[in-house]
């Protein structure tokens, strides 16, 4: 898991200009096209880290599956990492740019810490993998609404998504008016988690390099969890829930989130915003063919309205940006799957 796109403005056209700066990258609608491909596969990936989710819950308590998760996550970024720093062409390092990862990796590593074990939680407790996967996707309207109460001005799309989101949830975890399950509560609380995590990642993203961030908040959030555990899981735990340990560390934090740093690249921010939050149509996707669930037809139009609001309020956003200008702060994203921050630090 897990953001919203890097709000990077993007040539509307792949020829070079004169009156571009030095450096600066045309984007060609091949490019364009790879990295609509690879946001996409990334969605798609944490989409279905919501049913490998449920299935690894009986056998690993939320505390060691998170530590797990992220600990493999963040080993199999060192790699990576060393291969950018070597590929560069000055090969020097900088220490401040390092210290901005460390200290945003601490923070946001441990606001991740708090989202995931909700959600796991959730997800034990009863939450299905398409109910976690569209309440989880609503951080996208909590982090404008919650940037609010600092003062800055939440755009008028956004609460119109938030109205058509809250429908959708309450259509969604209340069939026959029934009051929601403790495990949708749980998940919609990580929800609001999300949203504290990427605007905390929002403080630093743009000071440091964002492999070096999400490498160090994933240490941070395993070495956390791991130390709040106490234990580790039993052998036989271990082995039953292998399959989907491998998808939840290795592919969904590594290989998806690495998919979204380098889609962002060259997405236009209208395409990454829409295909991010396809992850939540692709848990239900999952949890209908892998998980065998069955929503009524109250639920799926709650899920259609939740995805509506969605891309309503983070298209809006968007839209807002680019008529107000540059904006200097980053998202997170996610890191939920995977990370805008964690989910977007890209």
């Amino acid at each position: 898991m897990r953001g919203g796109p890097d709000a990077v403005s993007r040539p509307p056209d792949a020829a070079a200009d004169s009156s571009r700066p030095a450096g600066h990258r045309a984007v060609t609608r091949r490019a364009t096209s790879r990295g609509d491909a690879l946001l996409l596969c990334a969605a798609a990936i944490w989409g279905g880290a919501f049913v490998a989710q449920r299935a690894i819950a009986p056998h690993v308590d939320a505390l060691a599956l998170t530590a797990i998760r992220f600990l493999s996550g963040a080993l199999l970024l060192l790699p990576v990492i060393a291969l950018r720093r070597a590929r560069r062409r000055s090969g020097a390092r900088d220490p401040a740019a390092t210290a901005t990862a460390l200290r945003g990796g601490l923070a946001a590593g441990l606001v991740m810490l708090v989202a995931f074990v909700l959600q796991q939680r959730g997800i034990e407790t009863g939450s299905t993998a398409t109910a976690a996967g569209f309440i989880t996707g609503l951080y996208v309207l909590f982090v404008p609404i919650l940037a609010a109460f600092v003062g800055i001005r939440t755009p008028t799309p956004t609460w119109a998504g938030a109205g058509l989101a809250a429908a959708g949830l309450l259509l969604l975890t209340s069939p026959a008016g029934l009051a929601p399950s403790r495990g949708d509560a749980l998940v919609l609380l990580c929800a609001v988690a999300w949203a504290v995590h990427l605007l905390v990642i929002g403080r630093f993203a743009r000071r440091c390099d964002p492999l070096e961030l999400a490498t160090a908040q994933f240490a941070v959030t395993g070495g956390a969890a791991a130390a709040l555990a106490g234990t580790l899981p039993r052998i036989e735990a271990l082995r039953a829930g292998l399959w989907p340990l491998l998808y939840l560390g290795p592919v969904a934090v590594c290989l998806a989130y690495t998919m979204q740093v380098f889609g962002q690249r060259n997405a236009p921010t209208s395409h990454a915003a829409v295909l991010l939050a396809s992850e939540a149509v692709f848990a239900g996707l999952f949890g209908a063919l892998v998980g065998g669930e069955r929503l009524s037809p109250g639920q799926l139009a709650g899920c259609a309205l939740m995805f509506t609001g969605v891309v309503a309020a983070e298209l809006g956003a968007r839209q807002g940006e680019r008529s107000a200008g540059p904006v200097g702060g980053g998202g997170a994203g996610g890191m939920r799957g995977g990370a805008g921050g964690a989910k977007e630090v890209a």
